[in-house]
């Protein structure tokens, strides 16, 4: 069955999500939800997928939840209404085999084994700003306007949003942000460290594609996807813990294939072959 509210398409290794409702500003649904879900595992799934971009078409990323969801919780109450709300948007949990960290809702994106680039290209609130972070990389345009949402609509900090955002931007940016749900623009968001890169509106996707292939085209897969579940793993580890780990990979490492490779075509001066083995 065709997607309905997404776009999945593949091409130079790099597989590229679009949420797809523009005249909503790609607010968020359970059908989207459902869709997101599906498109990440494919691409995953895909050895010949190396990076995956999730971006919003149009002029927006997302404008968070769709409010005709939130007014019918707000005007039906949360008996009917809101166990409805909570139906749709219940999700399928996290990847099998991740720690349960990553087994929740919408923190399954940090269990996908591949790099996970948002493309931010306008507005993104609310929950649209909840997805974002759990992408591994940020870049924004310079368009791209940031907000939180949730303190003006009577809601608290969603689906691990309390636990991310400090991590990514520290704790009194944290809770500006969270407090005042103030709109945040580009530039700003980059100082904070809320976006790793701004380029220009007319630039943006080309710049963003640039990058993915990028990595697509000369780094080894198999490093990223080590290097990936380290990081995201010493999140919840004493460094020592890190560095066993970290000693452990370092010997994998020496007996993979994507290791003779990188050395290879680096004495060879020539463009590398990478397998991700």
């Amino acid at each position: 069955m065709p997607n309905q509210e997404t776009i999945y398409q593949v091409a130079d290794h790099v597989a590229t999500i679009t949420l797809n409702r523009p005249d909503k500003l790609n607010a968020w649904t359970a059908i989207m939800e459902q869709e997101v879900r599906a498109a990440f595992e494919q691409a995953d799934a895909d050895e010949n997928v190396r990076i995956i971009i999730l971006t919003g078409a149009g002029r927006g990323f997302c404008a968070g939840a769709d409010m005709s969801l939130l007014r019918s919780v707000a005007d039906q109450g949360l008996d009917e209404a809101g166990r409805a709300y909570a139906v749709r948007n219940a999700g399928n949990g996290g990847i099998s085999g991740a720690r349960p960290d990553f087994q929740k809702k919408y923190s399954y994106f940090p269990a996908i084994s591949k790099p996970v680039i948002a493309a931010i290209n306008g507005p993104v609130v609310g929950l649209g700003l909840v997805i974002a972070l759990y992408c591994d990389i940020r870049f924004a345009s310079d368009s791209a306007k940031f907000s939180t949402a949730f303190a003006r609509r009577g809601l608290i900090a969603e689906y691990g949003l309390a636990w991310m955002l400090p991590r990514l931007i520290g704790h009194a940016n944290a809770l500006d942000l969270l407090f005042s749900a103030r709109m945040v623009d580009a530039a700003e968001a980059f100082r904070m460290g809320l976006a790793n890169q701004v380029f220009a509106q007319d630039v943006f996707s080309a710049k963003v594609y640039e990058y993915a292939k990028e990595l697509a085209s000369n780094v080894s897969p198999r490093s990223l996807r080590v290097i990936k579940k380290q990081v995201y793993e010493a999140m919840f580890q004493p460094l020592g813990e890190a560095f066993t780990v970290a000693e452990h990979e370092m010997l994998e490492s020496l007996k993979s294939q994507d290791f003779k490779e990188g050395v290879a075509h680096f004495l060879q001066k020539r463009p590398p072959v990478f397998t991700g083995k």
